[in-house]
């Protein structure tokens, strides 16, 4: 609704239906009354998102085996819930239903939680999420899931053997597909790559002249925001501005409880390419405003160059991660030292202050730890 308004306020015309590409200039649209209509633009942007992806073997069925928006969708609290898959969105609705009364075991077929964070982080928020009572089971392999009217039955391996499971509902949480079948790309010559995702260039351009790409369906985190941040450039170039995404500082969110959220590299990645880094920890349980909102768990965490003491990397497991990560990234953007960070006054008492205290730990000098 709030899309309709935006495109009536803006004199934008909404063709509703489907559309498919028949040469670089030209846009076919199958419209909801099945009838055609055919657009012809110099410039077009695709940006047709992305949808939950099954795996191999298991394919959701809307009754028992369930993508994120059925999962968002049940009618009752499920007694039993079983989740595929321990990244953003497995975790995200695996805490909702958690507190909400589910017994919520969570299947992760590799060894390592949230591989992609900081280590510190990601080993603080498993044990969070293990007393929260999310049962998280790493290194399996599932072997056989079936489907009743009333249940679900899943068989896993792990290292202890084969388990069974009997549950209400699973929700198949292992990753999302870009929407790129039946742009009709092979036949005008937009170039994908063997996933099929569109290969594009730093600025969203495609290999059509006049054809551009944003969003899920390229390459990148798949999150809403990079995706409007890409809509924005494409159309400030089309417009002969020279706009630029920076990639490197694109926040990242999961909204559990507490939340995580990060930007910038991790303390792992630096070291494997060599750079040497301080890092500077605050912790929540030391900070009023957080025992005021009965949240004092998890951290802050600095990652600065050790030369030149330039953030390199912020990450958060805690209340408002969400909201305190965009200080982080505006800091980023400026290229700030974690100096600069210490040298600002924070209001107190606010959750801020732990960013504040976790700059001047870069430092090892931090006042109330």
């Amino acid at each position: 609704g709030g899309i309709a308004m935006l495109f009536a306020k803006h004199k934008v015309t909404w063709l509703q239906g489907h559309g498919r590409l028949q040469s670089r200039n030209q846009i076919e649209v199958v419209l909801h009354d099945q009838s055609i209509e055919i657009v012809t633009a110099e410039q077009i942007i695709i940006a047709t998102g992305s949808t939950p992806q099954a795996t191999p073997d298991i394919n959701f069925d809307g009754e028992r085996i369930l993508d994120s928006t059925g999962a968002l969708a049940l009618k009752e609290v499920p007694a039993r819930l079983g989740i595929l898959g321990a990244g953003a969105v497995g975790l995200e609705l695996g805490s909702v239903w958690s507190r909400l009364g589910s017994k919520v075991v969570i299947l992760q077929r590799r060894d390592t939680f949230l591989p992609s964070i900081d280590r510190q982080i990601a080993e603080e928020a498993y044990l969070l999420f293990q007393l929260q009572c999310l049962d998280i089971r790493m290194g399996t392999r599932i072997t056989s899931v079936k489907a009743t009217p009333k249940q679900v039955n899943v068989v896993y391996e792990d290292g202890g053997g084969e388990h069974k499971l009997q549950l209400d509902y699973l929700l198949v949480a292992t990753g999302r597909k870009p929407n790129t079948q039946g742009l009709n790309a092979e036949a005008v010559g937009l170039k994908m790559d063997e996933r099929g995702f569109i290969n594009v260039d730093e600025h969203c351009r495609t290999s059509l002249p006049g054809v551009w790409a944003i969003g899920d369906v390229v390459r990148g985190p798949m999150l809403a925001h990079k995706a409007s941040e890409e809509g924005v450039m494409v159309a400030e170039r089309i417009a002969g501005q020279l706009s630029e995404v920076n990639y490197g500082v694109i926040p990242f969110v999961i909204y559990t409880s507490p939340e995580i959220a990060w930007a910038g590299k991790t303390q792992e990645e630096l070291a494997a390419a060599g750079v040497q880094v301080r890092t500077g920890v605050f912790p929540f349980k030391a900070n009023g405003r957080a025992h005021a909102l009965g949240e004092h768990t998890g951290m802050v965490k600095i990652v600065a160059d050790a030369q030149y003491d330039r953030v390199l990397g912020v990450h958060i497991l805690g209340p408002h991660a969400s909201e305190m990560i965009a200080q982080a990234v505006t800091a980023m953007e400026f290229g700030a030292s974690a100096e600069d960070i210490a040298r600002t006054v924070h209001a107190h008492p606010t959750l801020s202050e732990a960013f504040h205290e976790a700059a001047l730990a870069v430092d090892k000098r931090a006042l109330h730890i």
